[in-house]
Formats: structure tokens, C-alpha cells, sequence
């Protein structure tokens, strides 16, 4: 396989990151999830993949976060050519209006969900999602079919021409 490629979830509530990540296992085997619980350590940890040529490929995070709140993080990750593709979405249930709007205008968010979350929602969105950063960043979208949206890969593959043996 390719470049690996990671899920980020950043949370500074330890029993919502352990819950988070217990419904997102299905998906470790071949997108490791890495865990911060500020958006500094965030930071550290997205410098850390990316110094190694690995990618991000969705982060989760949270809105209020010790020191800079996620929605900062998510507009400057938007602004950072190394994670402007990477899908990110806003978990949380304290967030704002003005902030929302925020973060859609800004930092380019794909979904905002609130907590309480429901698994298979979470489930259904970060499978959207990865499928969609797979379709777009990698060369070989087909070693991802047995765990994301087969189907827009399989009709990505077929629209594109085929694969390359990259």
C-alpha cells in the first residue's frame, strides 16, 4: 500500500476521545488513528506525519480545546499547504453560530457534527469523507475499496481510465 494515511481526533475530553475512536476501529487497519487532546499537541503530531511524507487524511476535532479552540485550528490547517486536503470536521456541541460559520467559510469544513453523536452517522461521514480524500490524493484508490464507498471507487476507476501501476 500506499503512503500511509491518518485520522487525527483531537479532544481534550478523555472518555469522548476513548468513545470516538472505539466507533472509528473498523477503519484503523488501514487509516492509523493518531489522538491529541490540544490543538498544539495536534500540531506536533501532524508536523510528526508529515515530516515522515504521510499524509492526513481527516481530522475530527472539537471546539473548545485548552489554549487555541479547534475551530483555529481547523482555518490554519486550511491554510497550511500540507493539510489543506485533508477533510476536517467540527465534533462538538459547543460551538457557536458565528464560530460554525466560521469554520465552513474558513477552514473549508465538510461536516459539523454535535455531540451527542450517532455511530453509524459518524460512521457514514468519515467513509464519505475518506472515500473522497482517496478518489483525490492517492494513486491507487482500489486497496481502499474493501473498507470505504466501493462503488465511487469502483465508477472513479472506470470514469479515470484504469489504474496505473504506480
Amino acid at each position: 500500500m500506499e503512503d500511509k494515511i491518518y485520522i487525527l481526533v483531537v479532544e481534550d475530553e478523555p472518555e469522548v476521545l476513548d468513545s470516538i475512536v472505539r466507533d472509528l476501529d473498523r477503519f484503523e487497519v488501514f487509516f492509523p488513528i493518531e489522538m491529541a487532546d490540544t490543538a498544539e499537541e495536534a500540531r506536533e503530531i501532524i508536523q510528526e506525519i508529515y515530516d515522515r511524507e504521510e499524509q492526513v487524511g481527516l481530522i475530527l476535532c472539537d471546539h473548545v480545546l485548552p489554549g487555541d479552540n479547534g475551530v483555529e485550528l481547523l482555518v490554519e490547517m486550511q491554510k497550511t499547504p500540507e493539510t489543506f486536503k485533508t477533510r476536517k470536521v467540527l465534533i462538538t456541541g459547543q460551538a457557536g453560530l458565528d464560530e460554525t460559520v466560521r469554520a465552513v467559510n474558513e477552514a473549508d469544513l465538510k461536516h459539523y457534527i454535535a455531540k451527542p453523536w450517532n455511530k453509524e452517522e459518524l460512521i457514514n461521514i468519515v467513509t464519505e469523507l475518506l472515500t473522497d480524500y482517496v478518489i483525490e490524493n492517492t494513486e491507487n484508490p482500489l486497496a481502499f475499496m474493501q473498507i470505504l464507498d466501493g462503488e465511487r471507487i469502483a465508477e472513479h476507476i472506470r470514469i479515470s481510465g484504469g489504474m496505473t501501476d504506480k
